[in-house]
């Protein structure tokens, strides 16, 4: 019998001039998950599947910056999000 994978969500917050580090500034699992993912996407933020980042990301306090181990896989994602932005800014002439 197969268990069922609970969704998880997190929701990182980055500003250079205000951070040393990325922040987790949200994150929730089941039904909290997806209401986190509906408003992203009511937003228009971009989001991405990383269910072992979500796992370790999970272990930190909401409001906590990543420590320096997973700075590397949250790097790819602050990546994906900046190329996801000027996609938008060349397509609409300006950012959001």
């Amino acid at each position: 019998m197969s268990e069922k994978k609970t969704k998880r969500a997190a929701v990182l917050r980055y500003d250079p001039e205000q951070d040393g580090a990325p922040v987790l500034a949200a994150y929730g699992e089941g039904y909290v998950a997806e209401k986190l993912l509906e408003r992203a996407e009511e937003y228009g933020v971009p989001t991405v599947t990383d269910e072992p980042l979500a796992v370790l990301l999970s272990q930190l306090d909401v409001g906590s910056e990543v420590p320096p181990e997973l700075y590397d896989l949250v790097a790819k994602i602050l990546v994906f999000v900046a190329e996801m932005d000027k996609t938008y800014a060349d397509k609409y002439g300006k950012r959001k």
